[in-house]
């Protein structure tokens, strides 16, 4: 059902779609699994879901913004160093998501697609990659709920 998590790549080759196409199908996807079978929300609110959205931006926020350099320094030299002191924390937000979903606030889908988008942060550039998906999927789902 739907668009695989594999299809959502972070790097040099982005796909042309992935903020607006992929996003989309993401979710709806999601939103549809969070339904009951009234068609109700019961999971996958996004109240939830923004919660580790607004975690991600923090994370990126601290590595991408506020930089002073030194003269020799180079922005991306500082924003990688900041990536690599991150990185156990940003990682650490996949068992969060698993919480989430152990405690019924989220499902299955969510949690494969949002651990599949920290599992594939590798440095700053792909944080930032993650970060504007997680947007463009919550402005997504934001409109399901219309």
């Amino acid at each position: 059902m739907g668009i695989p998590n594999s299809k959502i790549e972070f790097g040099k080759n982005l796909q042309d779609d992935i903020f607006s196409e992929v996003a989309k199908e993401k979710a709806f996807e999601i939103f549809q699994g969070g339904l009951d079978q009234r068609g109700n929300p019961s999971k996958n609110k996004s109240t939830q879901l923004r919660k580790f959205y607004d975690e991600l931006v923090m994370w990126a926020d601290k590595v991408q913004m506020g930089i002073k350099l030194e003269p020799e320094q180079k922005s991306s030299d500082v924003r990688e160093e900041r990536y690599r002191e991150s990185a156990p924390f940003i990682k650490m937000m996949t068992a969060k998501v698993a919480y989430a979903k152990g405690r019924g606030h989220v499902d299955e889908s969510f949690e494969a697609m949002f651990s599949h988008c920290i599992k594939s942060i590798t440095d700053a550039e792909t944080l930032k990659h993650a970060k504007l998906f997680m947007e463009a999927f919550m402005g997504f789902y934001k409109a399901q709920e219309k």
